[in-house]
């Protein structure tokens, strides 16, 4: 499997950095299958810190070796256990189980909008997932743990 990191500097070696804010999945380094997805991610970061320029980090991982051998949770779809997974991630109380990887639908801006109006009541769980239903979702696959990490081959960098 090909997976991409947008980021704004190269990022030859992962490595699991403390984050300032709470996000989808949890603490973790944060890839995805869709290339379009992650040069996007690639300009906000660089927009975001000011610095550096948009690179979108390509990397390749055994995912039949990976998924079997490290604790995986897999969201085929964003179903009623994803959002809460989500939204518990987002608040910063989830305090469940921990993952060596977590595989499932990216909340991006405007799939966090939706769910932002879920955990602030606006929205039912149902009226979320039905408003997500409509959405094309990309996939995210986190990294959590320095064991999944050694799944992960750098295989090179383009700058966007």
């Amino acid at each position: 499997m090909i997976l991409y990191h947008g980021s704004n500097v190269v990022v030859e070696s992962p490595k699991l950095i403390k984050q300032n804010r709470y996000l989808d999945f949890g603490f973790g380094f944060y890839t995805t299958t869709n290339r379009d997805q992650a040069v996007n991610f690639a300009g906000k970061v660089v927009e975001r810190r000011k610095t550096g320029e948009p690179i979108l980090n390509i990397y390749s991982v055994d995912e039949t070796a990976a998924f079997r051998e490290c604790s995986l949770l897999r969201f085929e779809k964003p179903d009623m256990a994803w959002l809460d997974f989500v939204a518990e991630n987002r608040e910063g109380s989830y305090r469940g189980k921990q993952y060596d990887l977590v595989y499932g639908a990216v909340a991006d801006d405007d799939v966090y909008r939706t769910i932002t109006l879920y955990m602030t009541g606006v929205l039912t769980k149902e009226q979320t997932l039905e408003a997500l239903k409509i959405r094309r979702l990309f996939n995210q696959v986190v990294f959590a743990t320095e064991k999944s990490l050694q799944y992960l081959h750098f295989e090179g960098r383009e700058l966007v």
